[in-house]
């Protein structure tokens, strides 16, 4: 059994856990879906997964988890739960793995099209981007915390390796 983590207050919430449950279906993998928004609540539900006894932990992409990441590396670590994140900044701050877009490549376009703007573009003229450089990130000291090892395979193919 995996437990997704989610912000209820993110509009994208509901998309991302619809995405998850149906990954998790067609892998035949238990989904329990934990919800949070408020630090209060990211404790709650870590006490959530005790209980469950969940085997892995999914956190969503969110910019109040973000701004929370070393709470959230910090009780999956203290739990002992193996958790993934969006966002590289996670395993930088203890957390076990991370996939997803790179914020620096993602800030660059940013300022590519500020940059056009400025130069005079429209706005609606430019096209709409999506990140292309996606970054997985190991971090081999909480995997060892963890008791986890890692596949050569992953490390292998990871960006960067957290040792």
């Amino acid at each position: 059994m995996i437990a997704l983590l989610v912000n209820p207050n993110n509009p994208t919430g509901e998309s991302i856990i619809g995405a998850v449950q149906e990954a998790a279906r067609a892998k035949g993998v238990e989904l329990h879906v934990l919800r949070a928004g408020s630090e209060s609540e990211i404790e709650t539900a870590f006490a959530s997964l005790v209980q469950w006894q969940a085997g892995a932990l999914v956190v969503g992409g969110d910019p109040f988890f973000n701004s929370r990441r070393e709470q959230l590396a910090a009780l999956a670590s203290r739990r002992a739960v193996p958790a993934i994140y969006e966002y590289r900044e996670f395993p930088d701050a203890g957390g076990l793995i991370s996939y997803g877009p790179s914020l620096t490549a993602t800030w660059r376009k940013v300022g590519v099209y500020v940059g056009r703007i400025l130069n005079g573009a429209k706005p609606a003229d430019l096209p709409v981007q999506q990140p292309a450089t996606i970054e997985l990130v190991v971090n081999l000291k909480t995997a060892k915390a963890l008791g986890l090892t890692v596949p050569p395979l992953i490390l292998a193919r990871a960006d960067e390796v957290i040792e």
